[in-house]
């Protein structure tokens, strides 16, 4: 039987537009070869890659990563099926995608206080 969601853990995605693979990788608590694999496996992970093929992720693909990471370790899916649910339709009413980013906003939110409420210098 596989554990309750470890979707708690995962850090909030710092508002960044590009994050290297190291930075992904600590986000979304996976090693970096396996976020190499993914992307040959999930058609919808496409990192930017610049010079050296240095790829660089964008908030739209950590999402992503968690997603699948969520269907993986979390939901028991194989790769086969992860692919399947990603690439269906299905997934747009996946409520762990909305949590993800329910959680996410309220992280910014709080940043967003902590400024307002910071004292005038």
């Amino acid at each position: 039987m596989l554990e309750p969601s470890h979707n708690n853990e995962l850090p909030a995605i710092p508002g960044k537009r590009y994050f290297t693979i190291g930075e992904v990788a600590e986000l979304c608590a996976v090693k970096a070869h396996v976020l190499r694999y993914w992307e040959q496996e999930f058609p919808q992970l496409s990192p930017v890659k610049r010079r050296g093929n240095r790829r660089y992720y964008q908030r739209a693909d950590v999402i992503t990563i968690r997603q699948i990471r969520s269907l993986l370790y979390e939901q028991g899916y194989t790769i086969g099926g992860a692919k399947q649910k990603l690439s269906s339709h299905e997934i747009k009413d996946d409520t762990t995608q909305y949590k993800q980013l329910i959680r996410q906003m309220i992280v910014e939110l709080e940043d967003v206080l902590d400024v307002l409420n910071a004292p005038a210098k």
